[in-house]
C-alpha cells in the first residue's frame, strides 16, 4: 500500500471530528489514503460523512472518504486509529461540576481534576477500552492516537489495560504558544517553545523567537507584572456579565486568568493552559479568586450550534470555500503523517508514560512533553526537572492517576471513592464524600466500568 487507511472513532462528534478530517484533507503525504468515518450514532455519522465529503471534494478529493457504524468494516486493517468519543458528554459533565460542589467540594470545572473527575475518568477509561479491544481484534497492529479526556488517566488506563500501541494527544500546548505570541504580538510560526507536566497542567521552559534567538519567557512575566491583571471586584462583575454568553464566556475563558496571573507571579510558572485547566489540579483556585467562569456554560451552547452549522454546512448548496481552510492547531495528524512517511517533525506535547523524560515524575507517570516523530515512532524528550513547588502538585495527580485508573482496571468502587476522598478539591468531610459519589454512581451507573 501507498497511502494508509484511518479510521477516526466518534466521527460524529464536533470537538475534534471537522478538525481530522481537514489536516488529513490538507496532508499532501496522505494524498490517497482511505479515511473511514465511525460512530454508533448513525443519523450523526451520516452528517459527517456528508460534511467530510464536501471537505474533500473542495481540496479536489486526494483522499477516498467512507462510513461505518460496524466496528469490524472501520477498523479492520487500519494502520491508525483516532479517537475521541464519550457517551452523554454535556449531560454527565454538569452533574460532574454541580453534584460536588453541592457537598462542599472546591473544584472549578469538575472535568480533568477534583472528585467530579473521579467520575468522568471511569466513564472515558470504560468507554475508550471497549475502543481498545476492538482494535485489538480487528486491527492489532494500529496506532492509536487517543484524544479523549481526561487525557492522563485515560493514556495510562490505556498502556496498563492493553497492548495497543498509542499516544494521547491535546491541543492546550499549540494554543498556549499561539495566545501568548499573540500578546507578545510575535508571530506564533517564528516561536521555538518546550512544556512539561501533565495534561492540562504543563509549563514552558522554553518560549525562543527562532528568527532573534529571544529568549520571550521574561517579557511574558514582565507582560503578566502589568497592572492591568491586577482585577478589581468592577473588572469581575463585568468579566461575569460578559460570561453569561455564548460569544463572551469562550472570551472571558481565555482572557480572564486570575490563576495563570498568580502562577506567574509567585511562582515564575508560564502555564501553557487557562485557568480551568491549570485550576483543577490545585487546591488553591478559589483562595486567588472567589469566583472563575464555568467553562461548561459555554462549551455546551457552542457545541450545539457547531452541530446545527455542521448539519447546515453538510446539506446546504450555497457555495463554502471550504478549501480555504487551512491546517489546525492540533498535531494528529501530522504526527500520522510522520509515521507513514517516516519524515522527522518536531511535536510539540504528545503524552506518554514517563522513562526518565522528567526526572522528578515518577517513572510510568503519563507525563506530557515534546517529541520527534519519524517511521520508527515518537521519540519524547528530555526535561529538565520540574523543581518545587510543581512536582509536589504533579505528584499529588501522578498518585491519583494511578488510583483511577486501577480503579477502573480492577472494577473496584471502594477504590474509586478512595481517589474521590483524597483529591485536593474534595470536602474534608468524608460523609460528604461518600454522599456525593453515590448520588454521582447512582446517575452514571451504566457508563462506568463497575
Amino acid at each position: 500500500m501507498n497511502a494508509p487507511k484511518i479510521t477516526l472513532v466518534g466521527a460524529g462528534g464536533m470537538s475534534f471530528g471537522p478538525a481530522m478530517v481537514n489536516d488529513i484533507v490538507h496532508t499532501k503525504s496522505l494524498a490517497g489514503a482511505r479515511l473511514v468515518l465511525h460512530d454508533v450514532n448513525a443519523e450523526r455519522l451520516q452528517r459527517a460523512f456528508q460534511f467530510a465529503c464536501k471537505m474533500n471534494a473542495a481540496a479536489g478529493s486526494p483522499i477516498v472518504v467512507d462510513y461505518s457504524t460496524d466496528p469490524a468494516t472501520a477498523l479492520g486493517g487500519a494502520d491508525y486509529v483516532i479517537s475521541s468519543a464519550e457517551f452523554r458528554r454535556f449531560e454527565s459533565w454538569r452533574q460532574d461540576y454541580e453534584i460536588p460542589n453541592k457537598y462542599g467540594a472546591t473544584q472549578i470545572t469538575g472535568e480533568n481534576g477534583g472528585p467530579g473527575a473521579v467520575f468522568h475518568s471511569l466513564r472515558s477509561i470504560n468507554n475508550t477500552l471497549s475502543i481498545c479491544r476492538s482494535i485489538e481484534e480487528y486491527c492489532p497492529d494500529a496506532f492509536l492516537l487517543n484524544l479523549s479526556n481526561p487525557m492522563s488517566r485515560v493514556t495510562l488506563a490505556i498502556n496498563k489495560g492493553t497492548k495497543v500501541r498509542n499516544v494521547g494527544m491535546c491541543h492546550e500546548m499549540p494554543m498556549g504558544v499561539y495566545r501568548l505570541s499573540r500578546r507578545l504580538r510575535v508571530n506564533a510560526k517564528d516561536i521555538d517553545a518546550k512544556a512539561s507536566g501533565i495534561n492540562h497542567f504543563t509549563f514552558f521552559t522554553e518560549f525562543r523567537n527562532r528568527r532573534t534567538g529571544e529568549d520571550l519567557l521574561p517579557r511574558i512575566r514582565s507582560f503578566f507584572d502589568k497592572g492591568f491583571f491586577d482585577y478589581s471586584d468592577r473588572t469581575k462583575k463585568v468579566m461575569q456579565r460578559l460570561g453569561s454568553g455564548t460569544v463572551g464566556g469562550s472570551v472571558v475563558e481565555f482572557n480572564y486568568s486570575p490563576l495563570v496571573v498568580h502562577m506567574v507571579r509567585t511562582y515564575g510558572l508560564v502555564p501553557c493552559s487557562v485557568d480551568s485547566h491549570i485550576g483543577e489540579y490545585v487546591d488553591f483556585a478559589l483562595d486567588v479568586t472567589d469566583w472563575h467562569p464555568v467553562p461548561l456554560d459555554f462549551h455546551e451552547p457552542v457545541s450545539l450550534k457547531g452541530e446545527r452549522l455542521a448539519t447546515w454546512a453538510a446539506t446546504t448548496k450555497v457555495p463554502i470555500p471550504l478549501q480555504a481552510m487551512g491546517h489546525s492547531h492540533e498535531e494528529v495528524v501530522p504526527i500520522i503523517a510522520a509515521m507513514w512517511t517516516g519524515e522527522p517533525t518536531r511535536i510539540m506535547a504528545v503524552n506518554v508514560p514517563n522513562r526518565g523524560y522528567i526526572p522528578d515524575v515518577k517513572d510510568g507517570a503519563i507525563v506530557e512533553v515534546g517529541a520527534t516523530v519519524d517511521g520508527d515512532g515518537i521519540h519524547p524528550e528530555q526535561m529538565p526537572a520540574l523543581g518545587e513547588p510543581l512536582a509536589g502538585w504533579i505528584g499529588t495527580q501522578v498518585d491519583l492517576q494511578d488510583k483511577v485508573v486501577d480503579a477502573a482496571l480492577q472494577r473496584d468502587p471502594a477504590l474509586a471513592f478512595e481517589a474521590l476522598k483524597e483529591d485536593p478539591n474534595s470536602p474534608a468531610d468524608e460523609a460528604a464524600c461518600r454522599k456525593m459519589f453515590d448520588e454521582l454512581l447512582a446517575l452514571q451507573s451504566d457508563l462506568l466500568p463497575f
